[in-house]
């Protein structure tokens, strides 16, 4: 049994997911982002981490992409050879270096920096995130999912990303990526691993 560790509303969220859509049983082991338990498991201190036996994972999306790989009967990896790993990759690079990275600032400026080093970066990740949107507007073009017309690994990424987004008001003006991020987010899967730890308090 997989134990996914992490903490309530952090990026564990995407790996519960994950492991709801592949249908595998897991322990969700709630540990504090920086613990001593979380420097026990990631030198980092940062959560989410996957345990799988012997193996220790950590990010997100390495963990999404390891579960995907492994239960590649399910249909939620890269589409078969170079070309489709280089696309995967390319998805899963884009949604964490550009389209994460203004919600993130936001968030470790709102919550997670020490008060003294705060600044109000709010206006500019909301600029920042809009661009990206017009990007991911232009990528997803008319493609039900990222990777066309089957759900992978990289809606699950992206889906937790605008359920985020969303949370954290920012704005979307996107109808095309509106409707793709309403249909990504009303999977039953997602509903589940909210349920199961997903979610915040």
């Amino acid at each position: 049994m997989y134990k996914a560790v992490g903490s309530r509303g952090s990026r564990v969220s995407r790996v519960l997911w994950m492991l709801e859509e592949l249908g595998q049983a897991y322990e969700f082991v709630e540990i504090p982002l920086r613990s001593p338990e979380a420097y026990a498991l990631n030198p980092s201190g940062k959560v989410p981490i996957l345990i799988d036996g012997e193996l220790t994972l950590t990010d997100s999306a390495a963990i999404c992409v390891y579960l995907a790989d492994k239960h590649a009967d399910r249909g939620m990896g890269a589409s078969p050879g170079l070309a489709g790993r280089a696309e995967m990759d390319s998805w899963m690079h884009f949604a964490q270096s550009e389209l994460e990275a203004p919600l993130w600032n936001k968030l470790r400026h709102r919550f997670l920096l020490p008060r003294e080093v705060r600044v109000d970066v709010g206006p500019a990740a909301a600029f920042d995130f809009a661009s990206e949107v017009k990007a991911l507007d232009r990528r997803l073009g008319d493609k039900p999912f990222a990777l066309c017309d089957r759900f992978s690994a990289v809606d699950v990424l992206l889906g937790d990303m605008g359920g985020w987004a969303r949370a954290g008001r920012f704005p979307i003006e996107s109808d095309r990526v509106n409707a793709y991020f309403d249909r990504v987010l009303s999977r039953p899967a997602r509903a589940r691993a909210q349920a199961n730890g997903g979610a915040m308090k």
